[in-house]
C-alpha cells in the first residue's frame, strides 16, 4: 500500500509539473492565493470578459485560429485553460524580439525554474542538505520539487515580462499597444518592482522569509490604488484661475491599453457647496478611416491624449478662486471606456464603474 501511494505521488508530480502549476501551492500557498486573484490567472477567454468579447469579434475566430494563446493561454493546445501560470513565467529563459510581437523562449531542462534573489544572483541552487559543526546542525537548501536558477538577468531588470507586454501589431501592421523598453532595463525600478512589490509573508513553507514578491500583479484589475504612489498631483493658484499638474512617474503611458479611459474630476467647493466642476478625459482611441474600431481592424491612432511616460501634464482652469474656497482633484479611470462599453454591450460594474486612483485637496 505504501509503495502504491509513493508511485501515485510520483506520477502526480510528473503530471502536474509538466502541465500546470497546481503543485506549486504546496510550498507557496501565500503566493498561489495571490496569483488566483491576478489577471495572469484570469487571462483566458473563459475568465476575461473583455478578452472574450474581442475574440468573438476577431476575424480569426471563424478559422478558430487562436493566436492570442501565445500570451493569454500558453497551454491552450493542451485544453487546460490554465492562463498564464507559474510555470509559464518561471520557465522564461529569454525574449526573442520581433516586429509583430515578441516571443518567449522557454527553458527546456526539466525542473529548472528561474527566479530573482538579490543575495543569490550568481547562484544556481539544487536541493540538498548541508551540515555544520560535525553534523550537529543541518539545514535544507533549495526545493525538492525543482532547481532554482537566480542568474538570469531578465528577472532583475523586468525584461522577462516583455515577451508578452512589449507590443502587439495586428494583421495590418498597426501597433495596438506598446510598452517602452525603458520600463524593463533598470534594476532599481521596472515592471517587477512596481507591479510585484515586496509584501509581508513567507515566499515558501520550506524556508521562512519575512517578505515575498506580490503575485497578484498590481494593475487596473487588482489593487490599482497601490500604484497611486507613481502619480503626483499638485494644484496651484494663479491670478486668473488655477492649474492641476499630473506627474506620471512611470516609464510608460499612464495606461497602455486603448480601452482604458483616465478621468480627472475637479470640483471647487465653497464650504460644502459645489460651485464649479469640470471633467477632463485622457484617452487613446485607435481606429480606421477616422472612426474607432476594434483592435483587429485598426490602422491608425484617431486620438491620443493619454498622459505619456514621465510626463507632467498641466491642466488649466479659468475659474478664479475666492478666499476660503477649496479645490478637490480626483484622478481615476475606467477599465473600459464607457462609450466602448455601451457599443460592446459590457454591463459588468467591475469593468464599467469609475475607479479612484488619487485625490488631492487644495
Amino acid at each position: 500500500m505504501r509503495y502504491f501511494k509513493l508511485l501515485f505521488f510520483i506520477f502526480l508530480f510528473i503530471f502536474l509539473e509538466a502541465n500546470d502549476s497546481r503543485l506549486c501551492k504546496t510550498c507557496h500557498p501565500k503566493i498561489y492565493s495571490e496569483y488566483q486573484d491576478s489577471m495572469h490567472f484570469k487571462s483566458t477567454i473563459k475568465k476575461d470578459k473583455i478578452h472574450n468579447i474581442m475574440w468573438q469579434k476577431h476575424p480569426l475566430k471563424q478559422k478558430n485560429d487562436y493566436k492570442c494563446a501565445m500570451c493569454h493561454d500558453p497551454k491552450v493546445k493542451g485544453k487546460l485553460d490554465s492562463g498564464v501560470d507559474c510555470i509559464s513565467c518561471h520557465k522564461i529563459k529569454d525574449i526573442k524580439e520581433h516586429t509583430k510581437a515578441n516571443i518567449n523562449i522557454y527553458e527546456e531542462t526539466p525542473k529548472t525554474f528561474y527566479s530573482k534573489d538579490i543575495n543569490n544572483r550568481d547562484k544556481k541552487i539544487t536541493y540538498h542538505k548541508s551540515s555544520s559543526f560535525f553534523g550537529l546542525f543541518s539545514k535544507v537548501v533549495g526545493s525538492p520539487y525543482h532547481d532554482i536558477d537566480y542568474t538570469n538577468k531578465n528577472y532583475y531588470n523586468g525584461r522577462m515580462c516583455m515577451g508578452c507586454h512589449s507590443h502587439l501589431q495586428n494583421s495590418l501592421g498597426f501597433t495596438i499597444c506598446q510598452t517602452p523598453k525603458s520600463g524593463a532595463s533598470n534594476i532599481k525600478q521596472n515592471c517587477i518592482t512596481c507591479h510585484m512589490p515586496k509584501v509581508s509573508g513567507s515566499a515558501t513553507t520550506i524556508k521562512q522569509t519575512k517578505t515575498h514578491a506580490y503575485h497578484g500583479f498590481l494593475g487596473a484589475y487588482n489593487k490599482p490604488n497601490l500604484l497611486s504612489k507613481y502619480i503626483n498631483i499638485n494644484i496651484t493658484k494663479s491670478s486668473n484661475g488655477f492649474s492641476v499638474v499630473i506627474k506620471n512617474l512611470t516609464p510608460h503611458p499612464l495606461f497602455t491599453q486603448p480601452l482604458r479611459a483616465v478621468i480627472l474630476n475637479v470640483e471647487v467647493k465653497d464650504k460644502d457647496k459645489i460651485v464649479y466642476k469640470k471633467q477632463i478625459e485622457f484617452i487613446k482611441i485607435i481606429g480606421k478611416d477616422s472612426k474607432a474600431t476594434l483592435p483587429a481592424f485598426a490602422n491608425s491612432i484617431i486620438k491620443d491624449t493619454m498622459i505619456k511616460a514621465n510626463e507632467s501634464r498641466v491642466v488649466n482652469f479659468d475659474y478664479k478662486l475666492k478666499d476660503n474656497q477649496k479645490v478637490v482633484a480626483t484622478l481615476g479611470f475606467y477599465i473600459i471606456n464607457p462609450k466602448s462599453a455601451d457599443k460592446l454591450g459590457v454591463k459588468d460594474k467591475k469593468l464599467t464603474d469609475f475607479i479612484e486612483l488619487k485625490k488631492v485637496t487644495f
